[in-house]
């Protein structure tokens, strides 16, 4: 089986059509597509690792400052009145470790909270949300990102 997120880590085919929104020594920042949920965020290990185990501690430092700064991001970028984390990384072709970081806003179907806030990943295609709109989000932000991660 392939590896989807070490084919959108080398460039192959990437995870969202927006610029990259954080690249670190470790993980790296893209926004979901498609999805029907505008800021879905998906931290993506650098290299190919199955297990949280395996991680090193150097990784998890940096995992826990990009949490905690794209939880800050969501909540002033979409005014988030909860975000969801979480990791499962076990689908066929996404068993390389990654984290969901889903904000919930005032858009946000209350009848799809918990786990079934993967139903956004499954909308019809004319409901997601376009390309061109989710390239200006993963623009701005980048722009933070760039910004509040100086000050870790």
């Amino acid at each position: 089986m392939e590896c989807c997120s070490c084919k959108s880590n080398s460039g192959e085919k990437r995870i969202s059509p927006g610029v990259p929104i954080y690249l670190g020594k470790y993980w790296r920042v893209e926004h979901s597509y498609p999805t029907g949920l505008e800021g879905w965020l998906v931290i993506v290990l650098n290299r190919h690792c199955e297990a949280l185990h395996e991680l090193s501690l150097e990784e998890w430092k940096e995992l826990y400052q990009i949490q905690y700064h794209s939880i800050r991001v969501l909540y002033e970028m979409f005014s988030t009145k909860k975000e969801y984390l979480c990791c499962f990384a076990e689908m066929d072709g996404f068993e390389h470790i990654h984290f969901h970081v889903i904000p919930k806003s005032n858009r946000y179907n209350e009848e799809w909270k918990g786990f079934k806030a993967f139903q956004y990943l499954k909308m019809d295609k004319e409901k997601n949300i376009s390309e061109d709109r989710i390239k200006e989000i993963c623009t701005i932000l980048a722009k933070h990102f760039s910004e509040g991660m100086l000050s870790f």
